[in-house]
């Protein structure tokens, strides 16, 4: 079983999302150019929704980090650990379940790991603290990793092996992990997320600024600081699919938690925003349109109804008319390959008789359709496993 959610979100001047020369991100799209924000910064804006909003318990949570030994170290030492041992010994943990560890204690990439695992991390350090404390030194260099698992007595090695399970963390089973060095811990990500595509055709715009020294002298002139900051406005499509037996699998099984999880995600995607120059632009723009489907499979990215770039003209605005393509070719796709396999689909937008296709889909809210949703979802997944 399978959720798609299907938003259209226009945003006023803005910059969320930069590449490597500060220009936001940008790519062609049925031979126009687009604006884009890519999905790796909505699943960071979707994370971290998920702890302002609290809409899922920090248990159920996960960091992704370079500073493991670092955090093990702070919880040992509230353990009341002498700090210089306590970093030893997460130094020592952390290169014994397979990471490698640079001398500044930095793991070689960052570890998408849950708060779980860490707690199970830190009972573990505490738990066999005389056998790892009276470790020596770490060994620097090329050989820490193999000389980390060596140096482990036997009992520990085999807890550590047992530590990286997902530790039931909603994100992480949503998201996925990769570990490069120990593929038996990779999680299969449940959701897919797309890059967000505009609408519309866009083309760069530059703001001058200067700036002027509070402080300069009455009869100095001229600014203390210039400077150019490149933007864009653009109605975004954004498209995300969540697999429910994946994302039950990754979570051991646990519905409830899943069903909590599922929720939150769709409650997070339409509230999430990029941060990327929102100081100096504030595009606090809410989703004008959210369109969520429940299927058996056959899954539909709804991007090809806007190949033609939508432009605003007598029958309606940028949203309207990109909201009335999304449904135009919505009925495309079901008239070429029929609606079977859907088990629901519902939808809520800011604007009147723009849907022709969809209309039967309408609900009130955003809570209503999150509700629909779940009852929908888990009710056809709990019909199907019994």
């Amino acid at each position: 079983m399978f959720v798609e959610l299907h938003i259209l979100q226009n945003f006023a001047p803005s910059n969320l999302n930069r590449d490597d020369t500060g220009a936001p991100k940008d790519c062609e799209f049925g031979g126009y150019r687009r604006a884009r924000i890519s999905s790796q910064c909505l699943k960071r804006a979707i994370r971290a929704c998920f702890r302002e909003q609290g809409l899922l318990g920090c248990g159920y949570l996960s960091s992704r980090t370079k500073r493991l030994v670092e955090e093990l170290t702070k919880r040992l030492v509230a353990l009341g650990k002498p700090e210089d041992q306590a970093h030893r010994v997460a130094q020592a943990v952390v290169r014994g379940i397979g990471l490698r560890v640079s001398n500044e204690g930095l793991t070689e990439y960052l570890v998408f790991i849950g708060e779980k695992e860490i707690d199970a991390l830190t009972q573990l350090c505490d738990g066999h603290w005389e056998q790892l404390s009276a470790l020596g030194p770490a060994t620097s260099g090329r050989d820490a990793k193999k000389s980390g698992k060596e140096a482990l007595p036997s009992d520990v090695a085999d807890a550590l092996s047992h530590v990286l399970g997902g530790g039931k963390a909603a994100d992480l089973g949503l998201f996925g992990r990769m570990l490069a060095h120990l593929p038996n811990k990779n999680i299969d990500a449940a959701c897919q997320v797309a890059h967000a595509l505009s609408t519309n055709q866009v083309s760069m715009e530059f703001d001058f600024y200067t700036a002027v020294d509070d402080l300069q002298p009455e009869e100095q002139t001229g600014a203390g600081m210039m400077g150019t900051v490149e933007f864009n406005s653009a109605c975004f499509y954004r498209y995300a699919n969540v697999d429910l037996d994946q994302l039950s699998r990754n979570l051991d099984g646990d519905e409830e938690l899943a069903r909590n999880t599922l929720t939150a995600f769709l409650r997070a995607s339409v509230v999430a925003v990029p941060t990327g120059k929102q100081n100096s632009m504030a595009a606090q723009n809410p989703p004008s349109f959210v369109l969520a489907v429940v299927r058996e499979g056959g899954l539909w990215s709804l991007a090809n109804a806007f190949v033609r770039p939508v432009r605003a003209d007598g029958q309606g605005d940028l949203v309207q008319n990109s909201i009335r393509a999304l449904d135009r070719y919505w009925g495309q796709l079901t008239a070429m390959y029929g609606g079977g396999g859907v088990a629901g689909k519902w939808l809520c937008t800011t604007e009147d008789d723009v849907l022709e296709h969809l209309a039967d889909a309408r609900v009130g809210s955003v809570d209503q359709l999150v509700q629909k949703v779940s009852e929908t979802a888990f009710q056809t997944t709990g019909a199907r496993g019994a």
